[in-house]
């Protein structure tokens, strides 16, 4: 504090260096200058870490989140003047080695101010959801409502809803712990909606590709080539529709711009449609977004801001999820016929794709949840490991599931002992909230209480009997990330409100 003059200011858990620093005129840096760290040593402070982080750039303010017994929880916080310099931080000191052994990370981090809002009645309308969420919490700005693929008079079952700050957003989260709170009814599903990607403006000053939503399912690609052709015929290079929504291909970039401001809000076959520009993704967004032979070059490339209904049809099952995850198979789900054929010699084998079977040839959920990612032509899913400790000294794990085409992730409220009992689980809750039934025979709605086994099915030899004992995810519950990547989802989020 003596060698550079910053201030230092201890609460709420953490302690800010900085903020502003000394001499500072005008408004904070703008979104995008701020880093996240993680994996500090408990034992290490500003006099270690300060030096390191200065070296890159210009530091505005340094927020290390503190424990009351005087260590560092692990993480910290570092705002840059300028969004190069946290962008230098990222690239340089990323896995840097802070001691001998010990590696930190470094990502963007994001001031999230927007929550994922599952299980809402598909017959609300926009200003119900909006007047709703403004009675049962407080500083909501705006909800975002997408209209089915199939019905465009219903909602998809979920919302976005802004609010007009981080901190309002996490004492919303807070308040609206899914299992003790109801909407309409419902229990609904809370979580931190996925942060837009960023791209800069370089980038996005060439893009030549307009992104179009809100299509109708049964609206063709010559349609859509034909209404964004008639301010000027022959300017649309190509068009790629996945589900309700496309990506329109321009020869010229001023022709995309005209065709956005001139198309934006017109009707196509009934429906209102929404277009904005397309945005790229870096490499390695890309390689993620590539779908294992099936991805479209029209697509690929830029990032989908939809969330599609995927499977029209209605689940019959209980919207509330603890009810759901411990009942018995839905009598009227068909089951999937699991029977073993000798391999006699002679048999010819040919190649194919999972994703070229159908529904009825799975019984994973984690594979259900891959395939249905790949029809939409999504990244596929990501998992996140989390564990914890239960009473009894049982290691208890759960995963969270993150789905980066829709900007949104899940996680289920229940932790298994068993790995793969936790990913199935989280798979199916995932499927679940994206209102995509999932029928197998192995499904976790055969879930039973602990020390209880549900009934056998018939499984493939060397498989052990499906017998999920579960324990229930309670607020007061630590959980510790799983992996390096777990800890940068999971605490990324603006603690301490997170």
């Amino acid at each position: 504090m003596e060698k550079t003059g910053y201030s230092m200011v201890q609460e709420n858990g953490q302690r800010k260096f900085g903020g502003p620093p000394p001499g500072w005129e005008g408004s904070p840096p703008p979104r995008g200058c701020e880093v996240f760290v993680g994996k500090i040593p408990r034992d290490m402070y500003e006099d270690e870490l300060v030096p390191v982080f200065e070296r890159v750039g210009r530091i505005y303010e340094f927020r290390l989140m503190m424990e009351f017994s005087g260590e560092n929880r692990g993480y910290a916080f570092v705002m840059y003047t300028t969004k190069e310099a946290a962008q230098q931080a990222i690239h340089m000191l990323d896995n840097f080695e802070i001691r001998p052994g010990k590696f930190v990370g470094v990502c963007v981090s994001l001031d999230n101010c927007r929550l994922f809002i599952g299980s809402i009645p598909k017959e609300k309308k926009k200003e119900e959801i909006l007047e709703e969420m403004k009675k049962v919490t407080e500083g909501v700005v705006d909800v975002i409502v997408y209209p089915s693929a199939t019905d465009k008079t219903k909602n998809r079952g979920f919302a976005f809803v802004e609010y007009e700050s981080h901190k309002a957003a996490a004492m919303a989260r807070r308040k609206l712990i899914p299992g003790t709170f109801q909407l309409w009814g419902h229990t609904i599903q809370v979580d931190w909606a996925e942060p837009e990607k960023d791209v800069d403006e370089e980038t996005m000053q060439r893009v030549k590709v307009l992104y179009v939503r809100n299509l109708m399912i049964s609206t063709a690609e010559e349609t859509i080539r034909n209404e964004f052709s008639k301010f000027k015929p022959g300017a649309v290079e190509r068009v790629k529709k996945l589900t309700d929504y496309a990506f329109v291909h321009f020869y010229s970039r001023d022709d995309a711009i005209t065709a956005m401001h001139f198309m934006n809000g017109k009707s196509i076959d009934g429906s209102n449609i929404e277009v904005t520009l397309a945005k790229p993704v870096n490499k390695e967004s890309s390689r993620r977004y590539s779908q294992k032979g099936q991805g479209s070059q029209n697509s690929e490339g830029f990032l989908f801001q939809n969330k599609d209904d995927g499977n029209p049809t209605t689940p019959t099952r209980p919207l509330s999820l603890p009810a759901r995850l411990n009942s018995h198979h839905n009598p009227s789900s068909p089951e999937v016929e699991r029977y073993v054929y000798p391999f006699l010699p002679g048999i010819n084998l040919a190649a194919i794709s999972m994703y070229s079977l159908k529904l009825g040839h799975f019984c994973s959920a984690v594979t259900h949840l891959d395939y249905y990612c790949n029809k939409n032509n999504w990244a596929p899913p990501e998992y996140y490991l989390f564990s914890t400790t239960s009473q009894d000294g049982k290691l208890l794990l759960i995963y969270r599931v993150v789905i980066t085409a829709t900007r949104s992730s899940f996680m289920p409220d229940k932790l298994c002992t068993i790995l793969e009992d936790a990913k199935e689980l989280a798979a199916q809750n995932a499927l679940w909230n994206l209102d995509c039934t999932f029928c197998g025979p192995t499904s976790l709605n055969s879930l039973s209480p602990p020390g209880t086994t549900s009934s056998n099915s018939l499984l493939p030899y060397g498989c052990r009997p499906y017998s999920y004992p579960s324990y229930p995810l309670s607020p007061a519950l630590p959980l510790v990330n799983g992996s390096h990547v777990a800890q940068r989802l999971f605490i990324s989020n603006q603690s301490p409100f997170f």
